[in-house]
């Protein structure tokens, strides 16, 4: 591990030299490659330097327990105490941040939110798990953009889909995938029963064309006129979009926007990213059928976490996270949340990699 760090380093230092050569500002595509190269490596190369400054304390504390002085051993030894458990930290730390990457964290996600069981409670579930998470995406000055929705008439969402554009989206939400059940009495219950309610959710990294060619001859692209609720709000014009890939047999209806031209680009765009997760599940048996996985059938019984609004309670089933902060979580503070999912699955692989 400490041989891959020094060459870590090395090339580290190669690259601050490299980005300091005045010619490299007439190489933009160059700079900006050497600028992200930095970046990924950043962190390492500051950990790793922060185990050497450890060691390096370590080895000078080793030294005074030779002395004379028992106040100066005695002191030595408190301090050898605590470097040795800030290094066994740090180590952690290094061994996380060399697991094998996710090539899809660094890249934009498009979250798809669906209603499962529950009826129009599931509906209206789904127009406020959208909004949590479009309200976690504005602190994260994340930009969102909906592709895709399907509106009901008391205010919920059968279906969003949305394209959610930042600095790392794909490797914070990618585990939000799965079945959420919400239990709570609804506004239309008189008798005032819980019932449960579940949504599926999948979060796909965006494709972008280099990722995935689409042969245009395999697609079929039907336009029709948009529904609408009536009155100014129907569209008068066939604007609405359905695309099939046909190999695949994947349909895609988009009708938001005003303009087949509009619809059009939104329609690839989720087109594009469901044939990429398509293929990297063909590709590799351990992500094979990795977006059904996600969202199962919408069953109640496949959750990964419920929002018990009663208690104020939400648990996370995977991980045994339970938090009496319900309110919050549904105002999209959901960072507490999210790091302890991280840290789940950043030891799972540590165990899966000490093992191998």
């Amino acid at each position: 591990m400490f041989k891959n760090l020094q060459e870590i380093e090395k090339r580290f230092i190669e690259i601050e030299r490299r980005l300091t050569e005045p010619e490299l500002a007439k190489q933009p595509q160059e700079l900006k490659r050497l600028s992200q190269e930095r970046a990924s490596l950043e962190e390492i190369v500051s950990v790793y330097r922060k185990y050497k400054e450890i060691k390096k304390e370590i080895s000078s504390n080793t030294e005074l327990l030779g002395s004379s002085d028992h106040e100066f051993v005695s002191l030595a030894k408190e301090e050898l105490k605590l470097q040795d458990i800030q290094l066994q930290d740090v180590i952690q730390k290094l061994q996380i941040l060399l697991l094998p990457k996710d090539h899809n964290d660094e890249k934009n996600c498009m979250l798809e939110i669906r209603a499962g069981a529950g009826g129009e409670e599931a509906a209206l579930f789904v127009a406020e798990l959208y909004r949590l998470y479009q309200k976690f995406a504005e602190k994260q000055r994340w930009s969102v953009e909906v592709l895709s929705s399907n509106p009901t008439g008391l205010g919920g969402l059968k279906e969003i889909i949305a394209m959610i554009n930042g600095m790392r989206v794909y490797s914070r939400l990618k585990w939000e995938g799965g079945v959420h059940r919400v239990q709570r009495v609804p506004e239309t219950e008189a008798q005032g029963r819980i019932h449960t309610s579940t949504v599926t959710v999948a979060v796909l990294p965006e494709a972008e064309e280099v990722d995935i060619t689409i042969n245009p001859t395999e697609l079929r692209i039907d336009v029709f006129r948009s529904g609408g609720a009536g009155g100014q709000g129907v569209n008068t014009t066939d604007s609405a979009v359905r695309i099939t890939h046909i190999p695949s047999g994947m349909v895609v209806v988009c009708q938001d926007e005003r303009s087949q031209h509009k619809n059009k680009d939104k329609a690839m765009k989720i087109l594009r990213s469901r044939l990429l997760e398509y293929e990297r599940d063909k590709a590799a048996k351990e992500h094979a059928d990795a977006r059904r996985s996600m969202v199962g059938t919408g069953d109640r019984s496949e959750r990964i976490r419920t929002y018990n609004f009663p208690q104020g309670r939400l648990t996370d089933h995977r991980i045994g996270l339970t938090l009496y902060q319900l309110p919050e979580v549904m105002e999209g503070k959901i960072e507490s949340l999210l790091d302890a999912l991280q840290s789940h699955y950043q030891t799972e692989a540590l165990k899966a990699q000490s093992i191998r």
